[in-house]
């Protein structure tokens, strides 16, 4: 059975604090398990899930600020020890390179892992598409802005078509033949646009570091999940756009605005201690779909399908 959810592994910016690890997020979607972000002690709270290093095919970076990146050499490190087979790919900014090459290579150790560097130059498709059928979705990526280059990304599954049960039988179609139709396209004079309706694809959007942008709405647009940082509570709304970042009013109104299903709100500042009222302001900008302020090590499945 797929499994198409996020893992949160910490919830903090700048610095960890009591309740909350650095940041790290792993969407797991089918067969695929995306790392988003890996802050320092990464590694270790995912021992505390039942995320494994194996599970890890693609690793994502919006930016290169510490509490986004200092858990990559452990988690690379752990890959390798436990001898990951499979390649595993790694975005992140193009002008960051020296900082990812520091990264993959902090320490010293037997190095087994293969990692396929892909680096973000801009805007697009970075992986899927045309290019790449074998990949079952769609990852892109969108400039943000915030004091150094950051990217959003965006996970995009194709379109599909939904069979009409009273449809196929009314016209006589069942057992073998309706996956028959639904390869050819056509079956005994039957079009498949006769016995089934659109259904939209999946679409997820990881949102760090930003004032609001192009980019953010961009992204934001019609996801069933989008995870998104709230940084601050909106009476701090001057050192939010000062510093580069959102605050949860911002955010919910980002979400209402786009369509969203579930809102994921994360990344707090240690100045704050009750993360439900980030959820009480994204709730007071208009947003009311499904809502998480997200707590380390949960679990956050991604809504079903329409």
């Amino acid at each position: 059975m797929s499994v198409r959810e996020l893992v949160v592994l910490g919830t903090a910016s700048q610095v960890p604090t009591r309740q909350r690890n650095h940041n790290g997020y792993v969407l797991l979607w089918d067969g695929e398990g995306i790392l988003f972000d890996p802050g320092e002690g990464t590694q270790r709270q995912m021992l505390h899930t039942s995320v494994a290093a194996h599970d890890l095919t693609r690793i994502c970076l919006t930016h290169f600020h510490g509490d986004h990146t200092l858990g990559l050499p452990g988690v690379i490190q752990h890959m390798s020890l436990d001898g990951v087979p499979h390649e595993v790919t790694a975005h992140y900014p193009a002008s960051g390179q020296t900082y990812f090459a520091r990264l993959r290579h902090a320490t010293p150790f037997h190095d087994t892992v293969a990692l396929r560097q892909a680096p973000v130059t801009g805007p697009g498709v970075i992986a899927g598409g045309a290019d790449e059928p074998e990949v079952p979705f769609t990852l892109e990526v969108r400039e943000l802005s915030h004091r150094i280059d950051a990217f959003g990304y965006r996970l995009t599954e194709p379109d599909t078509r939904r069979m009409l049960p009273e449809k196929l039988a009314e016209r006589g179609i069942s057992g073998p033949d309706v996956g028959l139709l639904q390869r050819r396209g056509e079956l005994r004079g039957v079009r498949l646009e006769e016995v089934s309706e659109p259904r939209a694809g999946q679409r997820f959007a990881f949102v760090m570091d930003t004032r609001l942008c192009e980019g953010v709405y961009e992204l934001a647009q019609g996801c069933d999940m989008l995870v998104i940082e709230s940084t601050f509570l909106h009476a701090d709304a001057e050192l939010a756009e000062v510093s580069g970042h959102l605050t949860a009013y911002q955010a919910g109104r980002v979400a209402a605005g786009a369509g969203v299903r579930h809102l994921v709100l994360t990344h707090f500042s240690q100045r704050y201690q009750d993360t439900s009222l980030f959820a009480a302001e994204a709730r007071a900008a208009g947003f009311e779909g499904t809502l998480t302020a997200a707590e380390d090590l949960t679990r956050v499945p991604v809504p079903k399908r329409r």
